[in-house]
This record gives C-alpha cells, structure tokens and sequence, in this order.
C-alpha cells in the first residue's frame, strides 16, 4: 500500500490524514474501494458542474466506510453515522470550521442513500457520493462513466476480494444493527450484488 495521496485527489493535510486513517483501519479491498468510490464522484462532479468543495468530498469519500471497519465500528449506531463522526473528526483536525465539518460528516451519512434522495445541488458531496458508491458496489449507473475511465481506474485500485469483504461487512451490520439502512439494503439481496 502506497502511502501518498492518490493521484486525482487534493494534496492537503486534511485529504493525507483521511487516506492515512484509512489505509491504517481498512483492509487493502475496502481503501481501494474507498479510493474508485471518490475518484468515481470526482469526476462526475467535474462533468456536471456541480457546485463541489474538493477536499470535502475527498475526505468524506476516502472515510466513507470506515464505520464498517472494527476499529471505528459503533455499537449502536448505523456505519454510515460512525464514519461521518470519523470524517467530522478529521475535518476537525485539520482545522476546518464547523459547517464545513458538519457538510463532510453528512456526504458520508448521504452516501447511503438513493442519490435522488440527495439533492445535487444542495448536497453536492453527499449526492455524487451516492451514486459513485453505488456504482462501484453494485454496478448501477456505470454507464456515467467511460469503460476506458472505468478501466483505468479497476488497474490502478483493483477489486481484490472486495465482494466476499464487503458483503461480509454488511451481513454484519444488518445482523447488529436490524433498524439500519444498511439491514433494508441486505434484506433486498443487496449484499448479494455486491459486484
């Protein structure tokens, strides 16, 4: 594992702490995801013009899952929770204000919705966030994206064993956590198209 920013994200000392709590708490299939799930929103950001702070989505896409992972994992609450405290903390370090903190918690909370449930242009972060994750999971609206930009991007962070990783993460959360987003979305079969 490489320990500088990847290539496409800001260079700033809040986007170097987010990758480095991520790669110290994530095994290598969930900072690869971590990493094509934001590259994925950075993108798409730049193509449709949305109104994006950078470093706010970098931070809350590489930490977006860390809520999954045993050392951030809370005992009551949803992953998606725990990892937006996780981004807000870090945001916090880096001396980012309260609102901008609070914006970058929420992108992470935002990330495990229905992207038409995340308003582009209010939420900006949280909605490409959404609909990145998404694809990167599940394959739904990979077609935003050129196969060539797809490609690259599969031989830079490859898959690994992503699919048995992240499905066993969410079987795990939806058996701890039965009110969760997270146990609607395993209960629809959910974990089984993990791609």
């Amino acid at each position: 594992m490489t320990d500088v920013i990847p290539d496409g994200l800001p260079r700033s000392t809040a986007v170097r702490a987010a990758f480095d709590v991520l790669v110290r708490c994530s095994p290598s299939a969930l900072v690869h995801h971590a990493v094509r799930s934001t590259l994925l929103a950075a993108d798409l950001g730049r193509r449709l013009d949305l109104p994006v702070d950078d470093e706010v989505l970098a931070v809350a896409g590489l930490l977006h899952d860390t809520g999954l992972t045993p050392g951030f994992d809370a005992h009551a609450e949803p992953f998606e929770v725990a990892g937006g405290n996780v981004a807000w903390a870090v945001a916090a370090g880096a001396g980012w204000p309260a609102g901008r903190r609070d914006r970058t918690a929420r992108a992470v909370v935002d990330h495990m919705l229905d992207d038409d449930e995340v308003p582009a242009g209010e939420r900006p972060e949280g909605h490409l966030l959404a609909r990145a994750t998404g694809a990167d999971v599940s394959g739904r609206g990979l077609d935003h994206w050129s196969a060539a930009f797809r490609d690259d991007l599969d031989a830079r962070w490859p898959r690994l064993d992503f699919r048995d990783v992240f499905s066993g993460c969410l079987r795990d959360q939806a058996a701890r956590k039965p009110t969760s987003v997270v146990a609607a979305y395993v209960a629809s079969g959910g974990a089984d198209r993990v791609r």
